[in-house]
């Protein structure tokens, strides 16, 4: 079984233990997934995005609550995706609750997925392990290597192109602040002893070099 085939197999397992098992829904969820993540104007909240998201879940599933929610929000997290729209990840979880509106059994676990969905906002806090687990995962990228962390940030402004570095970079700068100032980078003890000094490494690096560049203190 090719990689392909295998990360569809383990979707449509993952659809079926928890959505049902429905002729062809679960495949045809999982292509219009596909698609969705290559469209052309991503480059970094691609399929790839989503690999290294399930790998690292892969590592942390065994101390989560309830590993299928988290695993299908990861899926679905960057679903919808307009680049500079304040409104992707609530359209992103309102999707997935269009998918899986037929599965009237289900509606704890979908509530439990929207929800995760909704913290990769990244605007509060998660005051739950699981939702911890997933804004961890979905930052665990400032945790790489400073070149690939630096690469997968020229693929997170090559998605603002249309914006000026004066227009994109005060906004970004906020966000990495806001990270800075957190008593410790990550939520959850597994990612923050895993990456949790490599992640703030480079944040301090990127905020020094747009500072070097005029970019500072932005409020």
């Amino acid at each position: 079984m090719g990689a392909n085939e295998q990360e569809q197999a383990q979707f449509v397992a993952l659809w079926q233990r928890n959505l049902g098992n429905a002729s062809g829904q679960a495949e045809a969820v999982y292509a219009r997934l596909v698609q969705l993540y290559c469209e052309p104007h991503r480059h970094y909240h691609t399929l790839a995005h989503i690999h290294h998201c399930l790998h690292e879940f892969n590592q942390a599933a065994s101390l989560m609550d309830h590993p299928d929610a988290v695993a299908m929000a990861l899926w679905f997290h960057d679903a919808i995706y307009v680049p500079g729209a304040m409104d992707n990840e609530r359209r992103s979880a309102g999707l997935f609750r269009e998918w899986s509106a037929a599965v009237g059994t289900a509606a704890d676990f979908q509530t439990g997925v929207s929800d995760l969905v909704m913290v990769t906002t990244h605007r509060t806090p998660p005051p739950w392990r699981d939702g911890q687990f997933m804004v961890d995962i979905d930052l665990s990228s400032f945790g790489l290597a400073w070149d690939d962390c630096e690469e997968d940030g020229r693929r997170i402004r090559a998605e603002c192109a249309h914006l000026t570095d004066d227009q994109y970079y005060p906004g970004h700068l906020r966000f990495l602040l806001a990270l800075q100032n957190r008593p410790v980078f990550f939520f959850t003890d597994f990612f923050q002893q895993r990456y949790g000094q490599t992640a703030r490494d480079n944040v301090n690096r990127i905020v020094a070099d747009l500072a070097a560049r005029g970019y500072r203190d932005y409020q």
